[in-house]
């Protein structure tokens, strides 16, 4: 888990490139964390942003 926003987001790209997986950037309270997105399994996070390492990444929102 990370505070800082950008940090998470360069980690999210990379392991969804290196896992070549989809992976969400999601935040529980004022931390940020990535998770592959098939484990996210309706957990209570608010989901930021998606990876995915063929299209490159998006706002959820």
């Amino acid at each position: 888990m990370s505070h800082n926003l950008a940090l998470a987001q360069k980690a999210a790209w990379h392991l969804a490139r290196t896992l070549m997986t989809p992976v969400v950037l999601f935040q529980v309270d004022d931390e940020f964390g990535v998770i592959p997105a098939d484990e996210l399994d309706g957990a209570d996070v608010e989901v930021l942003f998606e990876y995915d390492p063929y299209s490159g990444g998006r706002s959820v929102h």
